[in-house]
């Protein structure tokens, strides 16, 4: 048996250790190929999305690389000292591939996803397999925590079914807001988010004054007038870079440098989303054809992806723009926060989106909704960076970061895993806050079988 693991797990880790944009094309043309698409029709398709998630990355690295001397920079003004570095979520996912136990949590989701489709549990195929690496980190962690591989499976196959069936209850938003059918937003760092979103999109429907307020930039944009200018993606970003100059201390060249490349990021994302769009809507709509073809009791099936088609909603770049400032802001005042948000902030853009789509596009509500999100990402990965470290150096993945606490700001302090981590660890706050997490579930479900 052990020989066997360590055989899947060298396996899984040489195929993983291949960047996301090279796994995912290869994954999108075997499915082309198994839906039959044409030959040339499937490898532009592919390569569509490995060139789109490629371009993601590219701008995320130039995005970080102007953004870190500015942070720096804040921090050196006003005397702070933080001791955990935001290292961003590649570490976290390359600890769990280099874990012996991860092959067999992936066999796990997969028959778990095959067992909720056969029995009608869910029409959602999860075929985001990049993504798995957020369901088996959980087990990493929960193994260490109990020495238990049974608590490890369980909590890994219990994060699964509440991502699986958040992803699924998230189609109709993508339908309804980016008019694409049977696609389905899959991270679970994405799709956490779901019922929380759907549940304060409804508090906010009952404040007055605010829920008439509404900015979207997917439709104001189209009016000719100052508000149109200002929801041009380019222009937040000049706004956003001109905000984060101001507070970094830069002068006048620095400020202006800083502010069109800020512009250049955000005219370039939504170009990189399109392509991914193209690429993903055609294979996964010839492979849903395919399967509802075959199996007829699967009607309405959606298949789950990554977050790279939503890039071309202006309201989804507005909002995670946005946000950003305001992390590194609340990370200044905010008691118990021992990180500055850093690698992981491009990554705002993606974990917000579908609560963009939730709230119908609307900026203001979005942000709203977003500032309790990254308050509690850094509360829960300050408090969990001792984990983090103890797991890199357990997988001897080397950090680059010396004898400091590690942690990522939006994947390591995503709430669902802290809150099933510590459900495992016997934490009385954690139980008592199941009936709250199941109530939100069921509310999700209701609202989504309504649109």
């Amino acid at each position: 048996m052990d020989t066997l693991l360590t055989t899947l797990s060298n396996a899984f880790t040489a195929f993983f250790a291949f960047k996301a944009y090279v796994i995912l094309p290869v994954i999108m043309l075997l499915l082309a190929f198994i839906a039959r698409m044409r030959f040339k029709k499937a490898l532009l398709a592919a390569i569509h999305v490995g060139a789109g998630f490629a371009g993601v990355f590219i701008v995320f690295s130039f995005f970080v690389a102007q953004i870190s001397p500015a942070i720096e920079s804040m921090i050196r003004l006003r005397s702070l000292a933080y001791p955990v570095i935001d290292i961003g979520w590649p570490p976290l996912a390359a600890i769990t591939w280099s874990s012996a136990l991860t092959p067999l949590f992936l066999v796990a989701i997969m028959l778990l996803n095959v067992l909720m489709l056969v029995t009608g549990v869910t029409r959602n195929l999860y075929l985001d397999l990049w993504n798995y690496w957020h369901f088996a980190f959980l087990g990493v962690m929960v193994q260490s925590l109990t020495g238990s591989v049974l608590c490890a499976i369980l909590a890994t196959l219990a994060i699964a079914v509440f991502t699986i069936k958040t992803t699924e209850w998230s189609a109709p938003y993508v339908k309804r807001e980016m008019g694409l059918d049977g696609i389905a937003v899959s991270p679970l760092s994405v799709s956490t988010f779901l019922p929380y979103s759907v549940a304060l999109d409804r508090l906010f429907d009952h404040i007055p004054g605010l829920k008439k307020l509404n900015w979207n930039p997917s439709v104001n944009r189209q009016k000719d007038s100052m508000v149109s200018l200002l929801s041009e993606p380019m222009i937040i970003g000049i706004l956003v870079g001109v905000f984060l100059s101001f507070l970094a201390g830069y002068s006048l060249k620095q400020t202006l440098e800083t502010a069109v490349n800020f512009a250049a990021v955000m005219f370039l994302l939504p170009q990189c989303g399109g392509l991914i769009g193209s690429g993903m809507g055609e294979i996964s709509h010839a492979f849903k054809v395919l399967v509802e073809k075959r199996f007829p009791h699967m009607e309405n099936l959606s298949i789950a992806m990554d977050t790279g088609f939503l890039l071309t909603n202006p309201s989804v770049i507005a909002t995670g723009l946005i946000l950003m400032p305001l992390s590194i802001l609340l990370a200044f005042i905010l008691p118990g926060n021992r990180v500055i948000p850093l690698g992981d902030l491009p990554n705002l853009i993606s974990v917000i989106s579908l609560t963009v789509l939730i709230m119908r596009g609307n900026v203001i509500r979005s942000v709203l909704a977003g500032i309790p999100i990254v308050a509690t990402f850094m509360i829960f990965a300050s408090r969990l960076a001792p984990v983090f470290t103890a797991e890199a150096a357990r997988s001897r993945v080397d950090m680059g970061t010396g004898s400091s606490e590690i942690t990522a700001f939006t994947d390591g302090g995503n709430q669902l895993r802290f809150w099933v981590y510590n459900l495992f660890d016997g934490n009385w706050i954690a139980i008592a806050a199941i009936p709250v997490v199941l109530a939100l579930m069921i509310h999700a479900w209701r609202r989504s079988r309504a649109l």
